[in-house]
């Protein structure tokens, strides 16, 4: 027995019970063809022209249905006689490399083969403009900026680092994602607190620079299905899209709990949230300005989610983790958005333990005033995309009983840890 397990040995952990969350569930049936009726605005579907070089944006996110998307733009726009191609609009995600970029959408099934057009993946950029106030370049992907006309997909949802008029969505995949690691730093280079006046700055810059010819916005429901498409001209972006983020904020998941001592989240990863995990839904934040949702004492990450290809960014918002997680922690992959964005916080490696049980238990054993820890209440999900289905502490069945909106699922159960120590 190692010095750590000895400390820790005589930590006991309450039981936990199985719990649903019920949220509103809108939902499109038919993706193709909801993308199909959005573009056949006579208003969007003029913009596609014969002969034109159009170049579609696709993001790091895992979006609902985003291949299905993607493939039906580009079909439209080869029925109007139009080339598309698909660029990684991602700044400086994967790595900040043509490669990584292109191995993120090929995880996500954007290949040349299933969509039925070229991806084209770069970090070449292009400057398209400067501002008036203030002298700053505005630069986008080469191969966009070369293109015809660009069509800008983008799931809108509320930003994990500023509340806005805009936040993630249209404006901030052309200001961030369209303008590849070069523009993204732009953007960001006053800091996280300036940041959503920038986006919408950059974004709306880019707009009136650019040739984009309209945005093809998303919103997920709380189980990540898309709930609504919406196709907006170059004009509506900048008064459409703040109505669909209302929508998208009244659509979203939460956890439907105040405050705990414990919160396990089994999976970080790109693939969920810009931050690896969304603090909107967490309740952890990298700023101190929004203090909304979820109160947690301490965090535990016990993984990296195999889609985010050795990006560990939100492993930071942890207070321990575990060797599984720290040894799919790639700092190429990494360290590239946070030397982007200013802010390192988020790949911040927390105390690292052997297995699941060890950072549980050490996380409970660091619980400042709390003498019985099998009174600790503890909620876990496995990502911040998916809190449908989430386990509770029985601790916190007085709150699940007096909410009509939850519903428990099992009886009390013991911590299922398998014979390394590990949550099954």
């Amino acid at each position: 027995m190692t010095a750590i397990e000895g400390i820790l040995k005589d930590i006991q952990m309450p039981r936990m019970v199985r719990i649903r969350q019920h949220f509103p569930r809108p939902v499109v049936e038919d993706v193709a063809a909801e993308v199909r009726k959005e573009l056949s605005r006579p208003e969007i579907l003029s913009t596609m022209k014969p002969g034109m070089r159009i170049a579609i944006t696709a993001g790091s996110r895992g979006v609902a249905n985003i291949a299905v998307i993607i493939r039906e733009i580009a079909s439209v726009c080869k029925e109007q006689g139009a080339h598309p191609f698909v660029i990684p609009a991602m700044g400086s995600h994967g790595g900040a490399t043509a490669e990584g970029q292109l191995e993120i959408l090929t995880g996500y099934n954007v290949t040349e083969a299933f969509v039925g057009c070229p991806v084209v993946a770069s970090m070449e950029v292009k400057q398209i403009g400067t501002f008036e106030d203030d002298g700053d370049p505005i630069y986008i992907d080469k191969n966009a900026a070369e293109a015809d006309g660009i069509i800008v997909v983008g799931r809108v949802k509320p930003h994990t680092l500023f509340h806005g008029p805009v936040e993630s969505g249209i404006c901030k995949m052309m200001a961030i994602g369209l303008a590849k690691q070069i523009g993204a730093a732009e953007c960001h280079k006053m800091g996280p607190y300036k940041l959503g006046e920038r986006v919408q700055k950059y974004g709306y810059g880019i707009l009136k620079n650019a040739n984009i010819l309209f945005g093809l916005a998303t919103i997920e429901n709380a189980f990540d299905e898309t709930a609504k498409i919406k196709s907006l001209t170059r004009e509506e972006i900048p008064t459409l899209e703040p109505e669909l983020l209302k929508y998208a904020k009244e659509n979203m998941a939460t956890i439907k709990f105040d405050e705990c001592e414990l919160l396990i989240v089994d999976e970080v990863g790109k693939n969920i949230s810009g931050d690896g995990m969304d603090p909107n839904v967490a309740g952890r934040w990298v700023v101190n300005n929004i203090t909304e949702g979820l109160n947690s004492l301490r965090c535990v990450i016990l993984d990296i989610a195999d889609e985010s290809h050795g990006n560990g960014n939100g492993i930071g918002f942890a207070d321990m983790t575990t060797e599984r997680a720290y040894n799919k922690f790639d700092r190429d992959k990494t360290y590239p958005n946070g030397l982007t964005s200013q802010i390192l916080d988020l790949a911040r490696i927390p105390p690292v333990f052997k297995n699941d049980k060890l950072a549980i238990q050490a996380a409970l054993r660091t619980c400042f005033g709390l003498l019985d820890t099998t009174k600790a209440r503890i909620i876990r999900i496995k990502n911040t995309m998916e809190v449908g289905e989430i386990e509770v502490s029985e601790t916190l069945l007085d709150v699940v009983k007096a909410d009509p909106t939850l519903e428990i699922l099992s009886e009390p159960y013991e911590f299922p840890f398998d014979e390394n120590g590990n949550l099954f």
